[in-house]
């Protein structure tokens, strides 16, 4: 017979699972990747997690192997690309699919072709007139608008948005250090919200606690949720977005910026944002540092964890 405590924290794992809030509802399932991808275990994570076309999941990892692909049934594929990547999106040109990617501890954005090889390099814009030296240039997040702009989040470096247009040439920066509406406590993460009539960019205002649209001339539009707990990263598909909290949860926005669903939320305030938690502190269904996330063609959310170890969820969207 199941202990009281035993029975306690399976139904706070069964909580978790499921939407807090919203319409949407998940359950997790459990072990969907396999846990020692290419009999190498995944290592430590920082960084993101996108789908290609083909329903293929790329994580993002700070070892030599760089980018780890999974199956859509979470087997391991191979490894592509540089190490320490930490935010990043596939964008489709002229049918063919590219990585963008910020390396904020190399001080550049780049852009790959999907077997890892490098086209180009993004480094310090020394026309912005906001940094001292290259060192200060540490980019979280990037993303590029229908026309080609590429807009670059420095939320490790001087929280402003960097404005570089097709060719890459530097148009402006905007936003820039601040706690009022309008500036940055690090601009973690940043997406492109074709959602709304226009294109706007969705940026996550991390230590803010709060997820913002602005246009694509650096003008403020609005709060689209607060009191979120350190959002770190934002992917679109449909009429959603998601974004992982780094204090252990999910939120799934509506386009209106309604919550959706929360899942994975942590009750122990000590695992949340916790690096170094060791796995058998780990439960099925329960988050610890929410860093990536993306939402797959059935709806399916996949979560990547800043950890140590390196720890995936597959939370599957219920019928």
């Amino acid at each position: 017979m199941k202990s009281i405590s035993n029975i306690l924290l399976c139904a706070i794992a069964l909580a978790s699972t499921i939407s807090l809030a919203g319409e949407l509802k998940y359950t997790i399932a459990p072990n969907y990747f396999e846990q020692n991808p290419g009999n190498e275990p995944l290592g430590a994570c920082h960084g993101g997690v996108v789908l290609d076309k083909a329903g293929n999941i790329l994580v993002t990892t700070d070892t030599k192997r760089g980018i780890v692909v999974f199956s859509p049934e979470g087997k391991f594929l191979r490894a592509v690309g540089p190490s320490h990547i930490h935010g990043l999106e596939l964008r489709e040109e002229g049918g063919v699919e590219y990585i963008y990617a910020a390396r904020p501890t190399v001080h550049e954005v780049i852009k790959l072709k999907m077997d890892g090889e490098r086209l180009w390099s993004i480094e310090l814009p020394k026309e912005a007139g906001i940094y001292k030296d290259g060192k200060g240039f540490n980019p979280c997040a990037v993303t590029v608008a229908p026309d080609g702009s590429i807009f670059v989040a420095d939320g490790y470096g001087s929280n402003y948005v960097l404005k570089f247009d097709k060719d890459r040439k530097f148009v402006k920066a905007f936003g820039g250090p601040g706690v009022e509406e309008g500036k940055f406590q690090t601009c973690h993460g940043i997406g492109m919200d074709l959602r709304q009539g226009k294109p706007l960019l969705l940026v996550c205002n991390r230590n803010s606690n709060r997820v913002e649209h602005w246009d694509l001339d650096g003008n403020f539009i609005k709060v689209i949720q607060k009191g979120l707990r350190m959002p770190a990263a934002v992917h679109i598909r449909g009429d959603y977005a998601v974004f992982p909290e780094l204090q252990g949860r999910v939120t799934v926005l509506d386009k209106e910026g309604k919550i959706a669903a929360q899942v994975g939320d942590n009750p122990t305030l000590a695992q949340r944002a916790n690096f170094g938690l060791p796995a058998d502190q780990w439960k099925d269904g329960i988050c610890n540092s929410p860093h990536g996330a993306s939402i797959d063609k059935d709806g399916n959310l996949i979560v990547a964890e800043w950890t140590q170890f390196g720890r995936l969820h597959k939370f599957l969207k219920s019928k």
